[in-house]
């Protein structure tokens, strides 16, 4: 792991406004991670984490402060660049793992690729199938998403977070939907992919035992982050 900083965020706010009464979610976050940090976002329901993620994955935009990551300003970055930007460096495993149910696990993993290039390529699906094997699912390439367990279709969802080598991975909640056993399974796979490829994780969950495999806590309450 490098002194290098991956990501940094300075003095971060937003703000929602409905009817015209204004809410402000995150009140001036400091955060900085580094390449291969894995990392445990945690807090109760409202303290601002799901707020947080979206905006570290550009899917929405701060009120102010600043938000830089590889060197790239991103808060001043027009929708484009933003997409493009997201595409190629950050990688995103949902709670519910968003598998599109009428495609092959292949088919999944490849589809980060398949919207970089405009087309699948011989390339891509050899990332895929190569993904799919580390990730143990090498007997399930070309089943369906509906043809999967919870688990393995989570474990799919991790495959194709890592398709086009993100530096950063976002996770929200990656266990809440698998039972016991699956969610060990899959936190073990995390943290591996994370030594190996110096990949960063940054997993917001409510589950004390998802937080207690990451070497760093970032704990955030009513807005701001009071622990890390």
């Amino acid at each position: 792991m490098t002194d290098t900083p991956l990501m940094e965020v300075k003095d971060l706010v937003k703000t929602f406004e409905d009817g015209g009464v204004e809410t402000r979610v995150l009140k001036g976050v400091n955060l900085t991670l580094r390449p291969g940090e894995l990392c445990a976002l945690v807090g109760p329901s409202g303290s601002g984490k799901s707020t947080l993620l979206t905006i570290l994955g550009t899917l929405a935009r701060a009120t102010s402060g600043s938000y830089t990551m590889l060197g790239e300003d991103l808060m001043t970055a027009k929708d484009a660049a933003l997409t493009e930007f997201r595409n190629a460096h950050i990688g995103f495993v949902f709670q519910f793992h968003n598998l599109l149910p009428d495609f092959t696990a292949l088919e999944n993993v490849m589809f980060p690729a398949a919207l970089r290039d405009g087309r699948e390529t011989g390339a891509a699906r050899d990332r895929a199938r190569e993904l799919l094997v580390r990730v143990g699912l090498e007997e399930r390439v070309d089943y369906r998403a509906t043809q999967l367990s919870g688990g393995q279709k989570q474990r799919v969802a991790i495959a194709r977070a890592l398709m086009n080598r993100p530096e950063l991975v976002l996770a929200d909640e990656p266990t809440g939907s698998l039972d016991k056993e699956s969610a060990q399974q899959v936190l073990e796979l995390i943290a591996e992919i994370s030594a190996a490829e110096q990949t960063s994780y940054l997993i917001s969950t409510h589950d004390d035992k998802v937080a207690a495999v990451c070497p760093r806590q970032i704990r955030v309450s009513n807005g701001l982050i009071v622990e890390d």
